[in-house]
């Protein structure tokens, strides 16, 4: 078994523009849950309007690509204003289910074989756009033990640079007092209620923004690959994100950044051993690629149960299980 192979897959991918954008899917949520107490299971929705709104506006609509970034974000703004104006005040359950369900009905709409006019259907759209026309480099990245294409050197630059800038401006508003109200109604609604704080309109700016910076993930998903499908925005989405948030540690800063690096290079590496097990005869043919899933599962479960808070969250900060 080629071990020294297995681990640079796993460097690779955790390294990887994958791992850049599920990390702005990470912030995001941590904006929702770790920040804010909002139990928000439709991440992926807001990655599908992301994703749609720069498709779209180039195949369909023949916009330029500064237009389709803009036609994303507009759309994760709108999706956060619809989403959060009739579910802000339910039971934090009630929001997770209407969350999921939302997310979910947009995957099925993109993906049905009527909005294939606009939204490709079940094919998803392809598309080029200027976006590798204006790479500076001429020579991939090479650290010795693992490479990258120079095209691929361009899209990780780009997007890591997102994930840094949404990092830092999320650490200066929670830093603020903004942030400080936020703060106070993850852990008590009505005390900051009774300070005369707005609630809603908090968590609505709260959701706004954790959208946002999810939307942005979309929005590098789809530049980078040049093409968009739906079945990238299941349910799966969301979860993956939110291990990637509970392995790095909710309500830290650097948590996301390096839970995504983890999670990848787990699941990455994880899937290159089981694959060659299952080559070698090891394993049957079918289990090779639910084995890789079922291990991270179990190393996820036994992080909740031995260190809730993650690799850099704090308990006094925020317990899972708070």
């Amino acid at each position: 078994m080629d071990v020294v192979g297995a681990l640079q897959t796993g460097l690779q991918s955790a390294f990887g523009t994958q791992a850049a954008v599920y990390a702005l899917l990470a912030i995001g949520l941590n904006v929702h849950y770790g920040y804010t107490g909002l139990l928000n299971f439709g991440q992926a929705g807001f990655f599908l309007v992301g994703a749609y709104g720069v498709g779209i506006s180039i195949a369909t609509w023949g916009l330029s690509i500064w237009a389709a970034v803009f036609m994303g974000l507009v759309a994760s703004v709108a999706l956060a204003l619809l989403l959060g104006a009739p579910t802000l005040r339910l039971r934090s359950d009630y929001f997770a289910i209407t969350t999921i369900a939302v997310a979910e009905v947009l995957r099925l709409v993109a993906n049905s074989a009527p909005a294939g006019p606009v939204t490709g259907g079940p094919l998803g759209l392809q598309f080029s756009s200027p976006f590798y026309a204006v790479n500076p480099f001429d020579v991939g990245l090479n650290l010795g033990f693992i490479s990258y294409p120079v095209n691929t050197t361009w899209a990780m630059l780009v997007t890591w640079s997102l994930v840094v800038l949404a990092t830092l401006a999320v650490a200066l508003l929670m830093s603020s007092p903004w942030g400080r109200v936020i703060r106070s109604i993850r852990e008590d609604e009505e005390a900051a209620r009774s300070l005369g704080k707005n609630v809603f309109a908090y968590k609505m700016q709260s959701l706004v923004l954790g959208g946002v910076i999810g939307g942005t993930g979309g929005i590098m998903w789809a530049i980078v690959g040049n093409t968009v499908n739906a079945n990238t925005f299941r349910p799966q989405a969301t979860f993956f994100a939110y291990a990637i948030l509970i392995l790095g540690g909710a309500a830290s800063r650097i948590g996301p950044i390096v839970g995504s690096m983890l999670f990848w290079f787990v699941l990455a590496t994880g899937q290159s051993v089981v694959r060659q097990a299952g080559s070698a005869g090891y394993l049957p043919g079918g289990l090779a690629g639910p084995t890789a899933l079922i291990l991270t599962g179990l190393g996820l479960m036994l992080l909740v149960v031995y260190r809730p808070q993650g690799v850099f969250g704090n308990t006094r900060e925020l317990s899972l299980d708070g």
